[in-house]
């Protein structure tokens, strides 16, 4: 049977649910996979929620499919977007400053948050390691149950296997550049 062609532009939480049936994982087989919950995953899947870069990274991880086959459609329309999709994603932004590197072992993005606000739902765990470099603004990169507090020029490398999170704790936007590697 012909496979149909992926549509590049196609939402990346319907690119999910299809790869998930493909694979025939249940929402629980994929909670337990990654460590989200099944409502965030459905949420995800149905476009209520856009997930971030280490949440798409986990998802390719556990359902066993290229990363760049969910970044694409991001970073595709993302430089158009960036304020409207900075808003979609509960205050938090990213741009790929590595682009083709989608079959590549290190990606690198900035991220921009806004004013006292951190990215809502579950802390990002993947496989690797990352570091930030703070641009502008004061930030904490909570890895664990350690909290790293970090302002302008300050840097942090860390093993992302350890569910971490980054909030803004400024009065300011905060700018970051993020260095992902996933073996």
């Amino acid at each position: 049977m012909a496979r149909k062609k992926t549509d590049p532009m196609e939402p990346v939480g319907k690119k999910i649910r299809k790869a998930r049936l493909e694979k025939k994982l249940t929402l629980d087989n994929l909670a337990n996979e990654t460590g989200f919950s099944v409502d965030y995953i459905k949420e995800i899947e149905s476009g209520k929620k856009i997930p971030p870069v280490g949440t798409l990274l986990q998802l390719s991880r556990a359902l066993r499919i290229d990363s760049s086959f969910l970044l694409k459609e991001q970073q595709a329309t993302l430089e158009k977007r960036v304020r409207a999709y900075t808003k979609r994603t509960d205050s938090y932004a990213y741009d790929t400053l590595t682009p083709g590197a989608e079959n590549k072992h290190l990606k690198a993005f900035r991220v921009t948050i806004e004013a006292m606000s951190e990215h809502s739902g579950v802390g990002y765990r993947h496989e690797g390691e990352e570091f930030a470099y703070v641009l502008k603004g004061k930030v904490e990169i909570t890895v664990g149950e350690h909290v790293n507090k970090l302002a302008k020029d300050d840097s942090l490398h860390f093993n992302s296997g350890i569910q971490h999170n980054l909030r803004n704790t400024g009065e300011e936007e905060a700018e970051l550049i993020v260095v992902i590697f996933n073996p």
